[in-house]
């Protein structure tokens, strides 16, 4: 395929302008590793010209008059346009992150297509309660009366990280047009090549000049963006080590908010009662799929020590029939993992595992017959000690770990052996599964693997999965303020404020 070169990286104010930093990333394959498209990447000037524009948008431009149901219509043609490209973003992102094609169809642009449309119906609805609300009167010696009132945070920098460019981007631009925020995109230089589509699509859509920018480059252009004065609120997903970076350069910079989603080492419970070979295929696909790359895999595998061996043996049985390869085709179940030095450093990490005693209880390894690419076989590591360090590691590949647990009590310990806490799993019966989930310490507890996400439910979790929410009732408020409006109700007593 011919390579595009583009100069035009950088979107402020309504229209699109050459980078002007001098240096270009070029994307490439993580299937083939040949060349997608080079790109020149924004300056901090650049930034500051994107902040200052989404700070006049939001202060005092036409932006600032749309009311909720412009808001709402304007997500919904976003949503309609993201569903006349949906064939064309799929292939894009099948060849740049190595998602395989159906996935992409379904996971990465469908969920995002209806992430939009719930946040439409939000931007009429407005956060829990609306967005002004009356306080009710309890006793006071004052009688007076209060209202609560909701307006957007203000100009919102948005850095979604590589693994699902769209949705990632959606679950943050959503929810800041629903609110009336505006925003300064930074999206990770290996999802770029879909973002600027992604961002040629929304020129269509007719929002106000300044309502949404987009910057790109590296890591100096990201600690100019989220250290800057003038931005309000950054959010943000990635690794808890970057992520901790981005909370300290926001404080740094105007003690804004953040919201900071940061990934998982996500256990998945396998109770006594729960029919072992049912459960196989479910748990290898969700660490295996989209190569593992996703903060939620279930990567933590927990079942009975007596039943170790046979998970291992059905799993083994199991990961022969997964097919490894090219994204492009349609039966292709895992694809790539998204660079060389990924691989490398996974590599890494499962051969420091090895030489402290654990072993490949089923699948792992390379692919025989794919030398091209990035590609790695779904494993399950066994005799792994769960407080090794690599244990609690989010390896952002299709490689799990299986623990046996001596009763109910143990596996909860398990599962709750950990750094993070954004999602985990239980197979087993509803009552039995319903008391071991109320146990488990995650921000999303599915039960013999859920229904799939929702975008009306929450998304986040404690310990340094990161701060906040995304989605739902829960992470739309994070997109506003609350405003508390008194006055008084009789004759003034006493002075105001006391």
């Amino acid at each position: 395929m011919a390579v595009e070169k583009r100069s035009s990286s950088t979107y402020v104010d309504g229209s699109w302008s050459d980078g002007g930093s001098g240096s270009s990333y070029v994307s490439r394959s993580p299937s083939t590793g040949l060349v997608l498209g080079e790109t020149v990447t924004s300056s901090t000037d650049q930034v500051d010209e994107a902040v200052a524009a989404a700070r006049r948008a939001f202060r005092g431009g036409e932006w600032s008059t749309w009311t909720p149901q412009m808001r709402a219509d304007a997500i919904l043609r976003f949503a309609d346009i993201l569903e006349r490209e949906k064939e064309s973003l799929s292939r894009m992102m099948a060849q740049e992150v190595g998602t395989p094609i159906a996935a992409c169809r379904s996971m990465q642009v469908g969920g995002p297509i209806d992430v939009l449309r719930w946040y439409a119906g939000m931007a009429i609805k407005g956060p829990r309660g609306g967005y002004e609300q009356a306080l009710s009167t309890y006793d006071n010696p004052v009688a007076s009366g209060s209202l609560l009132h909701y307006e957007p945070v203000g100009v919102i920098a948005c850095l979604p990280a590589y693994n699902y460019p769209l949705n990632l981007l959606v679950w943050k631009l959503g929810g800041a047009l629903a609110s009336g925020c505006t925003t300064v995109v930074l999206p990770s230089p290996q999802g770029m090549w879909t973002t600027l589509r992604i961002f040629e699509l929304l020129d269509e859509v007719g929002l106000p000049d300044g309502v949404v920018n987009l910057v790109t480059g590296g890591p100096d252009i990201g600690i100019h963006l989220t250290s800057h004065p003038h931005v309000d609120m950054v959010s943000f997903t990635g690794s808890d080590a970057v992520g901790a970076q981005v909370m300290a350069q926001g404080a740094v910079g105007s003690v804004s908010k953040a919201v900071l989603e940061l990934g998982g080492k996500s256990p998945n419970i396998v109770l006594p009662s729960a029919d072992l070979e049912a459960t196989v295929a479910a748990s290898i696909l969700r660490f295996a799929r989209n190569a593992g790359q996703g903060c939620a895999a279930w990567s933590r595998v927990l079942v009975p020590e007596d039943k170790v061996d046979d998970f291992c043996r059905l799993a083994d049985a199991f990961i022969e029939t997964v097919k490894v390869g090219d994204p492009l085709e349609e039966d292709s179940v895992v694809g790539p993992v998204i660079s060389a030095a990924h691989r490398d450093k996974v590599e890494g990490w499962v051969a420091e595992l090895l030489e402290r005693g654990a072993s490949w209880g089923a699948g792992g390894g390379r692919v025989d017959g794919l030398d091209e690419g990035h590609y790695l076989k779904p494993g399950l590591l066994r005799d792994v000690n769960p407080d090794d360090v690599l244990a609690d590691t989010e390896f952002f590949a299709p490689i799990g770990m299986i623990f046996g647990y001596r009763d109910v009590d143990h596996a909860v310990e398990l599962a709750n052996n950990t750094r993070y806490g954004l999602a985990s799993n239980v197979f087993g019966p509803l009552d039995e599964a319903l008391e071991v989930a109320r146990r488990v310490r995650a921000g999303t507890v599915t039960i013999n693997g859920g229904s799939g996400m929702r975008p009306d439910a929450p998304w986040g979790g404690p310990g340094r999965s990161g701060v906040g929410r995304e989605l739902g009732e829960d992470g739309y408020a994070e997109f506003f303020e609350v405003k508390h409006i008194q006055y008084a109700l009789a004759g003034i007593t006493r002075p105001p404020g006391t």
